[in-house]
């Protein structure tokens, strides 16, 4: 089945970056600006970034919370059309670096034309899977992350990748959708529930637990707020989008 799940969200993805459209139900999103608005970006951010990158896919802004400095390598897990990378370039300077991962073709072209047509030199954007990240240990200082955690079956291995690929010292934080409580077991077995941000959303604490687990400290939440609109009647007032931090322990 993770197989399955597996195909239909890049399909689905695939989907929305060649059309342009719109975000999973569950995020409360639309196309365009006022989606991205909805996630928590501002007027500014959204004159930092491409428009093409604006898709409205977020939950949350991590990049408003993640203190990037100039210098410092960041990781954007999830990076979709690119603008969470591309307003973390804006920070790290030209003296850092960014680097997207997406496991889907189109959205990575999307990404890499825009960074192309306006003049990032200090991203780029790789294929890969959350699970298995194509980077080296301890290799970079942030890893920030936007309602795609939540995609992958196997969230215990995307954490433990995470804390991999984290130097000393390093942090991670990311926005994601979790639940309030059980959701219907038909909801959880559905491969389009899953595509739509909502079948693979995890109990708040199982959440945080996972990210513990893997090694990370300090782990807390920054930002909370309910989610509802777009979602099943049956499910409303389970949904929340958090944004999360924690840290690698120094060695």
């Amino acid at each position: 089945m993770r197989r399955n799940i597996k195909d239909l969200v890049r399909k689905k993805y695939a989907k929305i970056a060649t059309s342009g459209g719109s975000c999973c139900p569950s995020c409360g999103c639309g196309g365009g600006n006022r989606g991205v608005q909805v996630g928590g970006y501002s007027e500014g951010d959204l004159v930092m970034a491409p428009p093409e990158s604006s898709m409205g896919l977020g939950c949350g802004n991590p990049v408003a919370y993640a203190g990037i400095k100039p210098g410092e390598v960041v990781l954007d897990l999830g990076s979709g059309g690119g603008m969470d990378a591309f307003l973390a370039a804006r920070k790290a300077g030209p003296d850092g670096r960014v680097i997207g991962v997406d496991m889907t073709d189109a959205m990575l072209d999307r990404a890499r034309e825009a960074a192309i047509r306006h003049g990032f030199r200090n991203v780029e954007f790789r294929k890969g899977d959350m699970e298995a990240i194509p980077l080296e240990d301890s290799s970079v200082d942030v890893v920030i992350s936007n309602c795609a955690i939540n995609l992958s079956t196997d969230k215990a291995r995307v954490f433990k990748e995470i804390n991999r690929v984290l130097k000393p010292g390093g942090r991670i934080v990311v926005s994601d959708i979790v639940t309030k409580g059980d959701l219907p077991e038909h909801v959880k077995r559905s491969p389009e529930a899953w595509a739509s941000c909502i079948a693979g959303a995890l109990e708040k604490r199982e959440y945080l637990r996972l990210i513990s687990e893997s090694g990370l400290e300090a782990t807390r939440i920054l930002a909370e707020s309910g989610y509802s609109e777009g979602s099943p009647e049956e499910i409303a007032g389970k949904l929340a989008s958090i944004t999360v931090y924690a840290v690698k322990p120094r060695e």
